[in-house]
């Protein structure tokens, strides 16, 4: 059996939450991590945690639900539930899967996890034909970076330095860990602190490869490797 999705649910409303806690229960596919009663702590929550679905409140005090998902760059697939319905056209420029009104009745709540399920299936068999990007958290938030952009990443301690074409960023993730992500035919580590794009080399030296005018070190583990890769 997969892994179920981890929703949270975030309402101001104590009876919201009653409900909708309830009806996750009843479905084994979905994992409820996270409570929270206004939009700041569900800012706090999902800079630290990966999270799949969300259900949010549109009403809440300091920080709407809209509002919430103008100020997070990288936002879970979120399921709205409001007792009002004129955000509805509005709230789909965002990314919203569906759009439950309170109250919200069972049969209406499956038919909006089936909504976010049928586009992770959608998701998974785009992911299957092609990566095109890694998924890493950069200043709190989880965000992607194109592929094609990436020239090479830095190891820095507990984090790495991702050097793409536009800019550099940090990411807290650790070098073994990014190798994983990232697909094989196209990335190669070249030395224990450094992975390269394999079509961003320029030009190589005996312990050397350079990219846009930076000169990587290449380990000595990995020299025949790199040289058998690139004339291929």
């Amino acid at each position: 059996m997969k892994e179920p999705k981890k929703c949270i649910i975030v309402d101001d409303e104590p009876a919201a939450h009653y409900v909708l806690a309830n009806y996750i229960k009843q479905n084994p596919q979905l994992e409820l991590v996270f409570q929270g009663y206004n939009g700041i702590e569900a800012m706090d929550y999902l800079r630290e945690n990966p999270v799949d679905l969300m259900f949010l409140d549109i009403n809440m005090p300091e920080i709407s639900g809209m509002e919430l998902l103008k100020i997070i760059p990288t936002h879970p697939k979120t399921i709205l539930t409001t007792a009002y319905s004129e955000y509805a056209l509005e709230s789909y420029d965002y990314g919203v899967i569906d759009y439950l009104l309170k109250p919200i009745y069972f049969p209406r709540f499956l038919k909006a996890v089936d909504r976010f399920f049928a586009t992770e299936t959608v998701k998974a068999k785009t992911e299957e034909a092609i990566v095109n990007s890694v998924s890493v958290k950069v200043d709190g938030y989880f965000m992607d970076i194109e592929l094609d952009q990436l020239l090479f990443a830095q190891s820095f301690g507990n984090y790495v330095k991702l050097h793409t074409i536009k800019r550099t960023y940090l990411a807290s993730i650790t070098t073994s860990e990014l190798e994983k992500c990232l697909p094989e035919k196209s990335f190669m580590r070249i030395h224990k602190s450094y992975i390269v794009a394999l079509d961003k080399i320029d030009t190589t030296e005996k312990d050397f490869v350079i990219i846009k005018n930076e000169k990587l070190p290449i380990g000595i583990t990995y020299k025949r490797e790199l040289s058998d890769r690139l004339k291929k």
